[in-house]
């Protein structure tokens, strides 16, 4: 499948075909389908998978921090040749930002889990019941820890 970027780099005329911005721009492609990646392990809870990504994707910012200059009296990235590429990563960021938000939702969803299971969450919809079959009452009682 490609990606709409790739057809902008073919068709990068000479002049801004420096080896820098090609270079950037490969990078950046390959960060865009590392953070699809990074989804789909987020979706489907292959921890292993997402953890084995971030290596990858630290050594990806590394090489675009040094190939753009950025953050520095050398930095290339203002230069019009560069749009496409801060286009790119511009869909980068929203991608990361996609992951970022499930990954808050699930450990959200997790925290509501173990604040019921503790019984800790005053708010949870959750009844739950002594040995005796009736309702508990706080944290009186015996709870799960105890048990």
């Amino acid at each position: 499948m490609q990606m709409p970027f790739q057809s902008q780099v073919a068709d990068l005329p000479p002049p801004a075909n420096s080896p820098e911005l090609i270079a950037a721009l490969e990078h950046g492609l390959s960060l865009h389908q590392l953070l699809e990646n990074e989804f789909e392990a987020l979706r489907v809870q292959d921890l292993e998978t997402f953890e084995s990504l971030q290596d990858t994707k630290m050594a990806i910012f590394q090489n675009l921090t040094t190939l753009t200059g950025t953050g520095t009296d050398d930095s290339r990235i203002d230069a019009p040749e560069w749009d496409t590429f801060k286009n790119l990563i511009k869909d980068c960021r929203d991608l990361h930002r996609r992951n970022e938000i499930l990954i808050s939702r699930k450990l959200d969803a997790i925290r509501g889990t173990l604040q019921t299971l503790r019984g800790s969450d005053p708010t949870a919809s959750v009844e739950v019941y002594d040995r005796l079959g009736r309702l508990s009452r706080g944290r009186g009682g015996r709870g799960y820890e105890e048990v």
